[in-house]
């Protein structure tokens, strides 16, 4: 039973950056802008928040402080994102060249800051932030051990994440008039709805949940960063695609490919595992070989927004 809640928690620290990021990612795509750079996005809030961490942890420490980063990196992702909104929107640029731009220049960038600040680009911090036991939910059986102990309270944003962004995307004005810029901007205009401004915001909420998900991802798996995720805004892609550009689904697509990087990461946890005589990189390729079976399988069927990627000229139609 130790092995089930250790696999379950190790799987929430993976899986919750996934789905944060991926939702971000659904709020630009539903607008109508393909979002790239979402690993760049990635790089730059963790790095600025992590360097506030570093900083000040001397001065405070715990749960005050990782709420003020988390902050600081949905600030920092939604700045980085707006210039990938100006070239998409204003400038009508390749959607995917912007991306790319933006995901070589941001590892590049936390490198040269970290090594001129402090001569070296690896950033160090003081994990305080860890939740050994949540008092009295903590003793809830089989819950409790799962998601009240060893535990951090960025799973618990990420959950209250997937709740408000049901809400606005299925229940809210600005949802509907997101997903109709998404899928025929022209009809859009046509009622009045400014789809450059509304554009402009799915692509801003973007880049903060991409942020957050930076530091989210960092927090609970490592004391340094290093100026990469390993990955993970390519993988909250395949998540995205996977989810089918819904909230519901990219819950549990997320939480998917979550295991399979539980897997590779954790695997010498896992005694059934352990024992098996496979080396130590074929683990480290299952989240990526997951990607692309999935990708290969689900791809085709694929039900993105009929306007994602598409820049949309006021006046044409």
């Amino acid at each position: 039973m130790n092995t089930v809640y250790f696999l379950a928690q190790q799987t929430m620290f993976f899986a919750i950056p996934l789905l944060i990021v991926a939702l971000g990612g659904m709020f630009s795509e539903r607008s109508g802008v393909v979002n790239i750079a979402l690993e760049g996005i990635m790089v730059m809030g963790a790095f600025v928040s992590i360097s506030f961490i570093s900083f000040f942890q001397n001065v405070m420490s715990g749960q005050l402080l990782l709420l003020l980063a988390i902050i600081i990196a949905g600030l920092t992702g939604a700045l980085f994102a707006l210039f990938h909104a100006f070239a998409s929107i204003n400038l009508r640029a390749d959607q995917t060249i912007s991306g790319t731009a933006l995901n070589m220049f941001a590892p590049a960038f936390a490198v040269f800051v970290a090594r001129m600040i402090q001569g070296v680009q690896q950033v160090q911090f003081k994990d305080t932030f860890h939740i050994s036991k949540v008092p009295f939910l903590g003793d809830i059986p089989i819950l409790g051990p799962i998601l009240f102990q060893n535990c951090y309270i960025t799973t618990y944003i990420g959950i209250a994440i997937v709740i408000i962004t049901e809400i606005i995307i299925n229940h809210t004005k600005f949802g509907l008039r997101l997903r109709s810029c998404g899928e025929y901007p022209q009809a859009a205009d046509s009622v009045g709805i400014n789809v450059y401004k509304i554009r402009y915001a799915g692509v801003l909420i973007s880049g903060m949940l991409g942020g957050i998900g930076g530091l989210v991802f960092v927090v609970p798996t490592s004391t340094n960063f290093n100026a990469t995720v390993a990955g993970y805004g390519f993988l909250a892609l395949a998540v995205l695609i996977f989810g089918q550009w819904r909230t519901n689904k990219i819950f549990f697509a997320a939480f998917f490919f979550g295991i399979m990087k539980t897997f590779a990461a954790a695997y010498s946890g896992i005694p059934i595992l352990k024992e098996l005589p496979i080396s130590n990189e074929v683990y480290k390729m299952i989240p990526y070989i997951a990607t692309l079976i999935v990708l290969a399988f689900f791809s085709k069927s694929s039900q993105a927004p009929k306007a994602s990627g598409i820049p949309y000229d006021k006046g044409s139609r």
